[in-house]
């Protein structure tokens, strides 16, 4: 760690520009960033970024080698108005190892904004908590990379490697934005991913598949039912088999390391459900959109076919179409030395060890751990409700969380007296 006149001066800084961190990031949960509207977000972070001097980019992901990577997940929207956006500080001196400060701005969908206690883009602090959708997941993470960077040089210290701010998109559904980031030549010696994580560190985290189900039916008048095929009433036959193989594979969490005590690691969520033309029609159609959560170690394609495999033992008129993510799960494996940095960080700013545990969730940490080859860290504040009604993140965690990242930044990137003018 830093000296401590150094650290002090770093944790005081955080706290002098807290009140605005807050607002700016109140800010950003105003500015609604669903999937293929994230312009208005992304200019905000991009007009943030230029304020602060650092070296500016900005692209819409799709590219034909984005579509040909083995950890492409399938997009079924269009890529137009998918932009990134990465700053870039360039130090005067270079001496220490260099650092990605990744979050995304995506958000997912409400759901029925009346049954929020406020508007889910009306970002309210109440009882030490901020509110909005994308507060946890991750917009506070996102803003924390950006301020912790500030606190570094108000404290008079100028980082002495290269450090990458980056605010991708598409992390939701399929991870195509860290991916594109990646393959646009964005690396570095450690990823930092302020992710809502209960101020914990990740050890590992589950892939993904997301995938629609379609059911043929034969369609009758109702008064002859019996000469019909009815779709909607064979997906719950479906639905019934993807749950016996959710079970299958729950059952081999002892087979995987550090998936041995959790109770339920992976899980099958019917998300989606749509089917028929008419109330008076036996439904022709009905398709079903399900994520699908499979172990580290298990590639993508072979989890791919043991599903369709699922699906053909029913015996019904059933394709599976990919439909997003297409991702591997990956192991942080302990004993780097960015790890050992932040523990050491996360002890200065929270007065306790640096634990951590394994999510069934999905990160963009695959995108530079299976990659990049580079230790990922994905550690954030604790947050309630993400994905959920009156989503909200912890304040003082926020705070915390900021204070470690930045004392991060200060010992894996180094730091020297600012000099310039």
């Amino acid at each position: 760690m830093p000296d401590p006149d150094i650290r002090a001066r770093i944790l005081a800084a955080v706290d002098t520009a807290f009140d605005e961190q807050l607002a700016f990031t109140a800010e950003l949960i105003s500015e609604p960033s669903l999937r293929a509207d994230e312009a208005d977000a992304q200019d905000l972070l991009y007009r943030a970024m230029e304020s602060r001097g650092l070296e500016m980019d900005r692209w819409e992901i799709d590219s034909e080698e984005l579509r040909n990577h083995v950890g492409y997940g399938p997009s079924t929207v269009s890529y137009e108005n998918c932009v990134n956006v990465v700053g870039t500080y360039k130090p005067r001196t270079t001496a220490g190892r260099s650092l990605i400060l990744n979050g995304h701005v995506d958000v997912v969908p409400t759901g029925p904004e009346d049954t929020w206690s406020r508007s889910p883009w009306h970002a309210e602090m109440k009882d030490g908590w901020l509110y909005g959708r994308g507060a946890g997941d991750m917009k506070a993470g996102l803003v924390a990379n950006l301020f912790a960077l500030d606190a570094v040089r108000a404290a008079g210290l100028a980082p002495t490697a290269e450090i990458i701010v980056q605010s991708v998109v598409e992390e939701e559904c399929t991870g195509n934005g860290s991916l594109a980031a990646l393959l646009r030549g964005y690396t570095a010696d450690a990823v930092l991913i302020p992710e809502p994580e209960e101020n914990m560190l990740v050890r590992a985290n589950v892939g993904v598949l997301w995938f629609k189900v379609r059911v043929a039916g034969e369609p009758t008048h109702p008064r002859e039912m019996s000469a019909g095929f009815n779709a909607i009433d064979s997906a719950y036959t479906v639905m019934s088999s993807l749950r016996k193989l959710e079970e299958k594979w729950n059952e081999q969490r002892s087979s995987h390391r550090y998936f041995e005590d959790l109770e339920h690691p992976i899980n099958f969520n019917f998300g989606k459900i749509v089917g028929g033309d008419w109330p008076s029609s036996v439904p022709a159609w009905c398709e079903i959109d399900v994520r699908v959560a499979i172990y580290p170690g298990t590639t993508a394609d072979e989890a791919w076919q043991e599903l369709q495999d699922c699906l053909d033992s029913t015996g019904l008129p059933v394709t599976a179409t990919k439909t997003g993510f297409y991702s591997e799960g990956y192991v942080l494996e302990e004993g780097s030395d960015a790890e050992a940095v932040l523990a050491g960080a996360h002890r200065e700013a929270f007065g306790e060890e640096l634990r951590s545990f394994t999510t069934p969730g999905y990160l963009d940490g695959r995108v530079f751990t299976l990659y990049g080859d580079t230790p990922t860290l994905v550690y954030g504040p604790v947050s309630e409700a993400i994905h959920g009604f009156d989503e909200r993140v912890d304040i003082e965690s926020v705070r915390r969380i900021t204070k470690a990242i930045a004392l991060f930044i200060a010992e894996w990137c180094g730091v020297e007296e600012d000099t310039a003018p």
